[in-house]
C-alpha cells in the first residue's frame, strides 16, 4: 500500500511458523549463534519460513489487510515442509535449508500475485530472484570473521526434519521485536488421517 509520510503505518511480514519440535530447534540454535558468534538479530523474531518480506501498512485499515488475507489463504491446502541441512548466503547468512518444492513455490507465487493486485504491495520482487526458502538462523549482525568460523562448524552438520505447514502467520513489528498478529488456517479438504499420511509420505 503506498504511503504518504505523514500516514501512520507499521510493518508486516507473511510466514510459516513451524510447530515443535522444528520451532524449539531452530530457537535452540539461534541461542547458540547469540552466545558462540555474538549474532542474536534472528531472535528478534519467531523462527520462521518467509513467505513475503515485510511491508509497510497503515495501521488504521489492518482489519482490512486481515480479512483480505484470510480470504485468500483459507482457500488453499495445507503445506509439506521438508528441512534439509543448513546452508548460507555469504559473508553473513546461514540458515535452515527448506526443500523448494513445486507446492511452496506455488503457494509463495500466487500470495505475491494476491498482494499487489488485492492490497497494492509490491516491495516484493526479491530483484527478480527465483524464491529461496530457507529459515534463518543468523544473519546481519554475524561478522565476517564469524561467519567463517560458523559456516565451518555447520556445512557438515545434518539436519533432517519435516512438518506439515497447516497455518500462515502475519507479523507485526513492536518496535523492537517481531510479534505474530494473527495466523490463518490453510482450510483443506484434507481429513486428520490425510494431513498424516502427508506428513509421511515422501515427496
Amino acid at each position: 500500500m503506498p504511503l504518504d509520510k505523514d500516514e501512520k503505518s507499521q510493518l508486516y511480514f507473511i510466514a510459516f511458523i513451524p510447530p515443535a519440535p522444528v520451532f524449539d530447534d531452530a530457537l535452540k540454535l539461534k541461542q547458540y549463534f547469540k552466545e558462540t558468534y555474538g549474532s542474536k538479530a534472528a531472535l528478534n523474531s519467531p523462527p520462521h519460513i518467509t513467505l513475503h518480506m515485510p511491508f509497510r501498512w497503515r495501521v488504521d485499515k489492518e482489519s482490512e489487510l486481515i480479512d483480505k488475507l484470510q480470504q485468500f489463504i483459507k482457500r488453499h491446502d495445507p503445506l509439506k515442509i521438508c528441512l534439509d541441512n543448513f546452508s548460507s548466503f555469504p559473508p553473513r547468512v546461514i540458515f535452515l535449508n527448506v526443500v523448494t518444492s513445486e507446492p511452496l513455490v506455488t503457494f509463495q507465487k500466487e500470495l505475491h500475485r494476491f498482494c499487489k493486485k488485492q492490497l497494492n504491495i509490491f516491495n516484493a520482487n526479491y530483484k527478480e530472484d527465483p524464491y529461496h526458502p530457507h529459515l534463518t538462523l543468523a544473519f546481519r549482525d554475524l561478522k565476517k570473521s564469524n561467519y567463517a568460523a560458523a559456516w565451518q562448524e555447520f556445512a557438515k552438520k545434518e539436519y533432517k526434519a519435516e512438518f506439515v505447514a497447516d497455518k500462515v502467520a502475519l507479523l507485526k513489528h513492536t518496535g523492537s521485536e517481531w510479534k505474530v498478529l494473527k495466523d490463518f488456517t490453510l482450510e483443506s479438504s484434507y481429513s486428520t488421517e490425510n494431513k498424516e499420511e502427508l506428513a509421511t509420505t515422501e515427496g
